[in-house]
């Protein structure tokens, strides 16, 4: 995973929908599934939700909060 991404999931708000306002890496992981697999957003953002996916899946959210904390 690239470290900036790290950054921005973990930094980014979610612009619309239910979780509006929301840090990204604060979502819930049923959302993020869903939106993968339902709605899935284009560009940035939609490269970000995927590789939330993917730290969602391995429950890795505080280890990524904790790293982009210390940096």
């Amino acid at each position: 995973m690239n470290p900036v991404s790290l950054i921005k999931i973990v930094n980014m708000e979610m612009p619309y929908g239910r979780y509006r306002g929301r840090k990204l890496i604060d979502l819930p992981e049923s959302y993020v599934l869903w939106l993968i697999d339902k709605a899935p957003p284009s560009g940035q953002l939609g490269d970000l939700i995927q590789e939330l996916s993917d730290i969602k899946v391995n429950g890795l959210e505080q280890m990524v909060k904790k790293a982009v904390y210390s940096m």
